[in-house]
């Protein structure tokens, strides 16, 4: 009897690819599917008069998360959604701020019948060159859709990954959710480059996941929490947070000086030494980078990050030892931290230990298949 299996098998295979084709959604079906999801957000003072728009979306069933920009003291806000003719909720509080990651998670009491399915949020990192969309509603002109792509990704020590976007962003866009072509949300849009043309950031949704809801609060209350601390540490976080924003640029001179502010107004504050190591290995500073981050271990002996930026600093300069034995510390502190090891192979591969380079790559294999990837390409070279 003549067996046919092989053809049957590809046509069948032919038939699941021909299906699978089909059922990828198109950029206005993923519009479609995703828009009713995103909202308006409209700040108040106490007068009734609006004092700033901003846009939000939907992460959990009567939460949305905003830029805390957009509702930093406010008297009362509002969310207003794109579906239909749209809906106007009042936000009953705050019930999360993430303070350096500029992001509010807010209260919103809905009726059941008006329920919003909340959106998927990627734990996945775009790749340059990947195609893009935003939802928003910038200058007030609400459910605009603006699309590009990833022009850059980049590292912010002790924030989270940086993501730099050629989609055309305006003021009202803070808040707006960055979505790949899956529909799933990989960014907050944060903060726009007005002296610069298509040079728009979003904050990776790595963040997005430490938002968790808490006691409500109003914003009465949010703005004494803010107002709140002592005197050198609301200086010290002021100088530190104006730092921020320029490292999510790539400006390590500006940030730096910021940086070299915060921890004047307040020498205890170890996330400000990190971030100053962090601009002087960037700026070839090496030797000042190991002090700046030898005191903020003083500071915070248990810091990954610190230890990580450490061993880069003794990398750079050289030192390789002495990196191999930070990057270490990094792992021991949190075995699990993919980074670390991958910094150790790296420096095992300068000093020609292919062994001890391919047995990093072993221990980070299932922790960051990316970082993986990128190990074995380097020991493979």
């Amino acid at each position: 009897m003549r067996r046919n299996f092989p053809l049957l098998l590809v046509i069948a295979s032919l038939i699941l690819f021909s299906r699978s084709v089909a059922a990828e959604e198109t950029l206005p079906e993923l519009i479609r599917r995703v828009k009713p999801s995103v909202v308006s957000v409209i700040s108040y003072d106490a007068k009734g008069k609006t004092t700033t728009t901003g846009s939000g979306f939907f992460i959990r069933p009567g939460q949305v998360v905003t830029n805390l920009h957009v509702i930093e003291g406010a008297h009362h806000v509002e969310i207003r959604t794109f579906d239909g003719k749209g809906k106007t909720f009042p936000v009953e509080g705050i019930l999360d701020v993430d303070l350096e990651g500029d992001l509010a998670l807010l209260g919103i009491t809905m009726p059941t019948e008006r329920a919003v399915r909340p959106l998927d949020i990627s734990s996945v990192v775009p790749e340059e060159g990947e195609k893009i969309f935003v939802i928003g509603n910038p200058l007030r002109m609400e459910g605009s859709i603006a699309d590009g792509i990833v022009s850059a990704v980049r590292e912010v020590p002790n924030l989270a990954t940086i993501i730099q976007i050629t989609a055309p962003i305006s003021h009202g866009n803070s808040g707006s959710p960055l979505f790949n072509m899956k529909g799933e949300v990989i960014g907050v849009v944060t903060m726009v480059v007005t002296n610069g043309q298509n040079i728009n950031l979003a904050l990776a949704a790595s963040r997005i996941r430490t938002l968790q809801p808490k006691k409500l609060l109003s914003f009465e209350e949010l703005a004494a929490r803010l107002r709140g601390g002592a005197q050198a540490d609301a200086v010290s976080e002021r100088w530190y947070l104006n730092g921020l924003n320029s490292l999510w640029l790539g400006n390590y001179e500006s940030a730096l000086g910021y940086f070299e502010i915060a921890v004047n107004k307040n020498p205890e504050r170890a996330e400000a030494w990190i971030q100053v190591g962090y601009c002087k290995v960037k700026q070839g500073k090496n030797r000042d980078a190991i002090r700046a981050l030898q005191q903020a271990i003083r500071l915070r002996p248990n810091s990954i990050e610190a230890y990580n930026r450490l061993g880069d600093a003794y990398f750079y300069s050289g030192s390789f030892n002495e990196a191999i034995e930070a990057y270490k510390q990094a792992a021991r502190i949190n075995p699990r931290h993919a980074e670390a090891y991958y910094n150790l192979g790296m420096t095992y591969l300068e000093i020609g230990d292919h062994a001890s380079a391919i047995a990093q790559s072993r221990l980070l294999e299932p922790l960051d298949a990316k970082l993986y990837d990128k190990l074995i390409s380097e020991i493979r070279r």
